[in-house]
């Protein structure tokens, strides 16, 4: 029997497309044979601004069901796989703000040595895709985490044209997730599946 893995999708989304990647990857993730949670971050921003506009109302409303991610959620995953949009280059503050909530397992060593990567969405194609994964890639480290990027070993790399995670273009919000993107999406899900399952294993024999 292959070495089970339990995968945790964490994403921020505000009007839906890093929400319709982490959907992909969940799927994916369980396709390749991992246990998932599809976990988002909670929202920080005042109702108002949400209902101002209709897009991020409809996307509040769309994954309601989806439930908010907990600190538990990174003790179960041997893997975690971290989704955002990016704000001037960076990480959001929802996202962010549930990782500075990490500092208790962080000091207990509860979050070395589990796989991480990263996803991200802009609304132009120099808007900050790799500073963003880059940026989310300096928490990874300082807990001791094992980066697993896609990097180009796909051929299909060559065509999205980015190795640090899985990006998309979204406009303003007129260009919906597709092939390219859904296809990168499989790609680091699959990645991740398989040097988790590896490394796993690993220090199980090891252990």
């Amino acid at each position: 029997m292959p070495t089970s893995v339990n995968v945790a999708v964490i994403y921020y989304s505000s009007t839906g497309t890093v929400a319709a990647i982490a959907r992909a990857i969940a799927k994916d993730a369980e396709n390749a044979g991992a246990q998932v949670r599809l976990r988002r971050a909670a929202e920080l921003a005042p109702q108002a601004a949400i209902d101002s506009n209709p897009a991020w109302a409809a996307n509040a409303e769309a994954t309601a069901d989806i439930p908010e991610v907990s600190p538990d959620d990174m003790l179960w995953a041997d893997a975690v796989i971290l989704g955002t949009p990016t704000r001037f280059g960076n990480v959001t503050a929802q996202l962010k703000q549930f990782l500075d909530t990490l500092g208790g397992l962080w000091q207990a060593g509860k979050l070395a040595d589990k796989v991480y990567s990263g996803f991200t969405s802009t609304s132009t194609a120099h808007g900050g895709q790799e500073s963003t994964l880059l940026a989310l890639y300096n928490t990874v480290h300082h807990f001791g985490g094992i980066l697993v990027a896609p990097g180009y070993t796909d051929p299909s790399k060559f065509v999205d044209g980015n190795p640090y995670g899985t990006s998309h273009v979204a406009g303003q919000g007129d260009i919906p997730v597709g092939e390219q993107t859904l296809t990168a999406a499989r790609v680091q899900a699959e990645r991740v599946v398989k040097f988790t399952r590896a490394l796993k294993a690993g220090l199980a024999a090891e252990n």
